[in-house]
């Protein structure tokens, strides 16, 4: 516990975690600050490319072994069973009707890339290495449950289904094939790659990470403000219960894979976390009666702050406490 709480305040006083709290107190202030769309887009594409860099070039460095072959196994079968405990979950705690739970529940089996990528920094700064492939991982889990949510629907004899425009939606999404192309390249490159542009993707990436979580603060905080007439307190408490129960899938699996205690962390935050980008292109196009002042306040106002604050400590502590290292 005491670990938990040490872990907890440091990160509370990170740049990355005041960056955020600083977006989000403007936005309830009703601030005039702003990104400009050309800049948020930009910053998340640096991300991305960074990230998915870096990954591939972790890769090329450890090698393709039975712990990767199963490491992606499991993130698909988090990504398609997660959705299946979200909908129930929101079936006892909500008055949502099928679709908006459907559509809720696919973005909390997919991920939030911007979640894990904190959660690589908040291992950085500890000294606690993780497997490089995890970023394959994350790739991996983007658009396994939105299948998943498509056959909850159909169950429940809602009119949601997976067609070809939505087969192209998801794999064409921006952040997918940026971050599965930057992997392939890093991942062919290898640490010479790295070597190369670090100047670019590994001195700058801590501030980028700042003032694009700035914006997300930003965003959140005029989401929750506008959107409170969708959300009730069941709707709430699911955001918050639902992201350990995540966790607690993603802990078992990875202590099955045998991941080392940074890798379990980051398999764990992927499983607590829900897309706020890639889903909800998807959602638009699967089920566009679905609300997104629900599922999109629900997994960018209040689950991405819970783990971004709260979840990314425990779920780190847990790690090491259990797996070791």
């Amino acid at each position: 516990m005491n670990e938990i709480l040490s872990l907890a305040a440091d990160n509370l006083i990170s740049p990355i975690i005041l960056s955020f709290a600083l977006g989000l107190a403007a936005a309830f202030v009703r601030s005039d600050l702003s990104v400009p769309e050309a800049v948020a887009k930009g910053m998340s594409i640096y991300l991305l490319f960074a990230i998915g860099f870096k990954g591939g070039a972790g890769v090329a460095a450890h090698g393709v072994d039975q712990t990767l072959i199963l490491s992606l196994i499991a993130g698909i079968v988090l990504s398609f069973g997660l959705p299946i405990i979200a909908f129930g979950l929101l079936r006892f705690l909500t008055n949502f009707d099928t679709i908006n739970r459907a559509a809720v529940a696919a973005h909390y089996g997919s991920i939030s890339i911007v979640t894990f990528v904190a959660a690589t920094s908040v291992l950085d700064g500890r000294g606690i290495e993780s497997e490089g492939y995890m970023v394959a991982v994350a790739a991996a889990m983007e658009a396994p449950a939105i299948i998943s949510a498509l056959w909850l629907l159909s169950r429940a004899g809602g009119q949601g289904q997976a067609d070809s425009a939505l087969y192209r939606e998801i794999l064409t999404n921006g952040s997918i094939v940026l971050l599965v192309g930057a992997f392939l390249i890093g991942g062919i490159t290898g640490e010479d790659g790295l070597a190369t542009i670090s100047s670019f993707i590994v001195a700058p990436f801590q501030g980028v990470l700042c003032l694009f979580l700035l914006d997300m603060g930003l965003v959140a905080g005029r989401g929750l403000r506008e959107s409170r007439g969708d959300l009730g307190l069941g709707a709430v408490a699911f955001g918050v219960i639902m992201p350990p129960i995540g966790a607690a899938c993603g802990l078992l699996l990875a202590l099955l894979i045998g991941l080392s205690s940074g890798g379990a962390a980051l398999l764990m935050v992927l499983s607590a976390s829900a897309s706020y980008i890639a889903v909800p292109a998807a959602m638009r196009v699967a089920l566009p009666e679905a609300k997104p002042s629900i599922y999109l306040t629900l997994s960018l106002g209040v689950t991405f702050p819970f783990n971004l604050v709260i979840g990314i400590p425990i779920y780190t502590a847990i790690a090491t406490q259990i797996v070791g290292g």
